[in-house]
């Protein structure tokens, strides 16, 4: 019986090494590019100059300053961002004061939005941080890899 017992405790513990397993759920693309994301979220968060801008929030800001003037749906197009997301996004810049909106003169239904001057002015600051959270997100890379990387995402995106 003791056998039994021992033999049992050893086939859980073979079952539920990691070496036995066929599937790891930490070598898997979803699992890596949530937590590449999850780094580079919180490297944002600290080092882009304002703690209350997200990075959907920073694209958007950035594409507005680019751009001059975007229709609302063609904003979230540019961004990678669905209706209902892009509608919380600029909502939530215009509250801050940061976006302006009006009729598109030619279409009723489209709006277009542009930065306000607060806007204008907190992009210029933000513009001057970002390439240093990319430098800080991609440091543990060389810069040969760092190449790489950018153009392997650029491909499945």
């Amino acid at each position: 019986m003791r056998s039994n017992v021992a033999k049992k405790h050893q086939e859980q513990k073979s079952a539920s090494s990691p070496a036995s397993r066929q599937y790891r759920i930490e070598e898997q693309v979803g699992y890596l590019l949530r937590r590449a994301h999850q780094r580079a979220s919180a490297i944002f968060q600290v080092s882009i100059g304002d703690p209350n801008i997200t990075p959907t929030q920073y694209s958007s800001l950035v594409k507005l300053n680019e751009y001059t003037e975007l229709s609302q749906n063609l904003l979230g197009r540019l961004v990678g961002m669905d209706k209902a997301t892009m509608q919380g996004v600029v909502r939530r810049l215009k509250e801050r004061g940061l976006v302006d909106s009006r009729p598109d003169p030619g279409d009723a239904r489209r709006t277009l939005l542009s930065l306000t001057t607060d806007g204008q002015r907190l992009v210029n600051k933000l513009l001057m941080n970002g390439p240093a959270v990319s430098r800080e997100t991609m440091k543990p890379l060389t810069a040969q890899e760092q190449r790489q990387l950018l153009e392997l995402l650029a491909k499945i995106v």
